[in-house]
């Protein structure tokens, strides 16, 4: 639905300060650098933080066993 309303209200919206315009198929070549970039450092950050919450360090784990879950960690739970 957002990929077609999208383009009926184009430069309507404050994201992006309505420099996003044209058909949607182009929409995110047009947003800026910038964006993907804190984008996917937040990403990073979040990924890190959920594996360091859930595994084991890898100089802690027997080489048998790569991966290894710490004991009180309940997949999916993160902690919120």
């Amino acid at each position: 639905v957002g990929f077609l309303v999208g383009e009926a209200v184009e430069s309507k919206t404050f994201i992006f300060n309505g420099e996003v315009t044209g058909p949607a198929i182009t929409h995110l070549s047009q947003v800026n650098p910038t964006f993907w970039l804190i984008l996917g450092v937040g990403i990073a950050r979040a990924e890190l933080d959920r594996a360091e919450i859930g595994w084991v360090e890898p100089e802690n784990v027997p080489v048998d066993k790569p991966g290894l879950l710490r004991d009180d960690y309940i997949p999916g739970n993160i902690g919120f």
